[in-house]
């Protein structure tokens, strides 16, 4: 759902600050004051097409920030999220909202994203989710989960075939099976190309099997252990430097305890002096104990440095057994490792890997015989499962049309042929083409005049038919499609009288359990709304603008009194909106 929507120097709009609710909200606004601006803003920032002649007269950039809440994140946990990466033959998205954001490591806060864009005169351009700077195509696909927007914007689900295939499984209650369906031609696409791998050029696999064959037991041979390197480092260091160690260690113990000038020595001394002189003055006890105190400690220490220098013993042959050991372990390392800097588990790593090749293909031919009769199996399987879902593609596909073409003919569209194509994708005598989804391709088409072929969708249907057929599906689908937020743009193309109440009727019952954005000019479409927006048009400082207010009260009844009549001043025509307001929307 859509919260809210901040627009600054977009096209006429200044600067706006817009929140919105649940339920059916009507735009509405004299023709010519920018109805259309509003939602081309959220088109640009839902990935529409940036361009600086979006930014207003006198600015150097536009932006659009809206913050949308996601109660389908409810429970959803980004940190065990697991996203398949697997590359299949067609493109396969996301599943749902969720699974987008932890595939790009985004999580929100309170199950609420903020989107961002924005376009400056020199032509740069950017886009945020939350924090995240993203691409246009990302911030699409994105908001495709989010918002449907039908009319004359390029942003909609119904222009897109893919989409159609969505809407039939939908219907056919097959949506669990499908995703189900796409899990296992993964595997099979998986399983290919591995089987592809193992039919790759012989000699050259025969030459890796040498080379990690050899790496492997010259690894193992080295009884490498888990930062041996480091520890030896270490030893190598001592050893090396015996002789300062040594001397240094002999003065510090002078210092401290050879002879009577010595710091222990000394302390002896003066804790004495000191315990004397406390006997004397009990308040000097504290630094007594300190003096004390420091005494024992250094006496500690003078011991433990005199213990080390008795422990000291020169040995030349341990130091060449170290650096021995040392240059194997660089020379792996340059072997096997990133660089001889590099930590020793990254030669574990190799060696890991290395046996993993030789176990796959130590024993090709039993491994490629097992692995083709695993895809012959699993290729049938995938082949039944995908007949099984064409078969109720196919069974749905009149009845889906049928209830579409019966929504139309209230809506206005009386005698249009809808139709849902679903045909086998290209392969041949041998072959049967499969995809992610299955063997269909699946497209919506249309004919809106009667007599006429039906001919695709996108190609031939105005703004004002796609809202219309959008409006049909969503009818349809209202208790299993998802997406929240659907805006519906020149859906009254064409349209009055009853066919308009129809319209305003259908959205009504729609928007109970999503929320709805429509731009009108009738009446007999606004009156159904919960909430009403209006734009207006303005000169401010000579530069036109368009400003954007939610409208109540006695505003409302104007405004529609303006939609029925082209005028608000005459008490005949408010008494008339009055009375359609509260007939429709249960008030002012």
């Amino acid at each position: 759902m859509l919260e809210d929507l901040s627009v600054k120097d977009f096209a006429l709009i200044d600067q706006n600050y817009l929140e919105f609710r649940q339920g059916f909200t009507v735009l509405s606004g004299e023709t010519g004051a920018g109805k259309s601006i509003l939602i081309g803003a959220l088109s640009f920032l839902l990935g529409g097409k940036a361009e600086t002649g979006q930014i207003r007269a006198g600015a150097h950039e536009a932006s659009v920030t809206g913050t949308f809440y996601l109660p389908e994140l409810e429970g959803f946990d980004f940190q065990k999220s697991e996203v398949s990466n697997t590359v299949l033959d067609e493109d396969a998205e996301p599943e749902n909202i969720g699974q987008w954001l932890a595939l790009h490591g985004i999580e929100p806060e309170n199950n609420r994203v903020i989107l961002r864009r924005f376009i400056r005169d020199n032509g740069k351009s950017g886009a945020f989710i939350d924090s995240t700077p993203v691409t246009r195509a990302d911030l699409s696909q994105f908001s495709s989960f989010l918002i449907d927007i039908h009319g004359q914007h390029e942003h909609q689900s119904l222009m897109k075939v893919a989409e159609h295939r969505k809407f039939l499984d939908a219907k056919a209650g097959i949506t669990g099976e499908v995703s189900e369906f796409t899990a296992l031609y993964a595997e099979l696409v998986a399983k290919r190309r591995t089987f592809a791998s193992l039919l790759s050029d012989d000699g050259e696999r025969e030459r890796k099997l040498d080379m990690y064959n050899f790496a492997v037991t010259e690894i193992e041979n080295a009884k490498l252990k888990e930062k041996e390197d480091e520890v030896l480092e270490d030893e190598q260091s001592r050893l090396s430097s015996f002789e300062k160690i040594y001397s240094g260690v002999t003065e510090l113990n002078q210092m401290l305890s050879e002879n009577e000038t010595s710091v222990v020595p000394l302390l002896k001394k003066i804790r004495r002096e000191s315990a004397g002189v406390t006997d004397l003055d009990k308040s000097l006890k504290s630094l007594d104990e300190r003096i004390e105190a420091s005494f024992y400690e250094l006496s500690d220490i003078a011991e433990e440095f005199s213990s080390y220098a008795g422990s000291l013993v020169f040995d030349p042959e341990r130091l060449s057994e170290v650096q021995d050991r040392l240059s194997l372990i660089y020379n792996l390392k340059k072997k096997y490792a990133s660089s001889v800097n590099a930590p020793l588990s990254e030669v574990f790593e190799y060696a890991a890997k290395a046996q993993e090749f030789i176990d796959l293909n130590s024993d090709s031919n039993n491994q490629k015989d097992r692995m083709k009769a695993e895809i012959v199996q699993l290729e049938k399987t995938v082949l039944q499962k995908a007949a099984l879902l064409s078969k109720k593609r196919k069974e749905t596909a009149e009845k889906l049309a049928s209830e579409v073409e019966g929504i139309l003919s209230e809506l206005g569209m009386k005698g249009t042929k809808f139709c849902v194509n679903v045909t086998d994708k290209a392969g041949s005598e041998v072959t049967q083409k499969c995809g992610p989804y299955g063997t269909d391709n699946i497209e919506f088409l249309i004919s809106a005049n009667p007599g006429s072929p039906v001919q695709p969708l996108a190609k031939i249907a105005s703004g004002g038919e796609l809202s219309r057929v959008m409006l049909a599906l969503k009818t349809i689908f209202a208790e299993s499609d998802n997406t929240g937020t659907l805006i519906f743009d020149e859906i009254d193309t064409g349209i009055g009288g009853e066919v308009a109440v129809s319209v305003g009727k259908h959205i009504k019952n729609l928007s109970k359990n999503r929320q709805i954005f429509c731009i009108t000019h009738l009446a007999s479409i606004a009156v159904y709304a919960d909430n009403q927006i209006k734009i207006e048009k303005g000169v401010f400082d000579g530069i036109t603008s368009s400003h954007v207010h939610e409208i109540k009260g006695d505003e409302r009844v104007r405004e529609i009194a303006r939609m029925l009549s082209g005028d608000s001043d005459t008490e005949q025509s408010l008494e008339h909106a009055r009375s359609l307001l509260q007939k429709y929307s249960g008030g002012i």
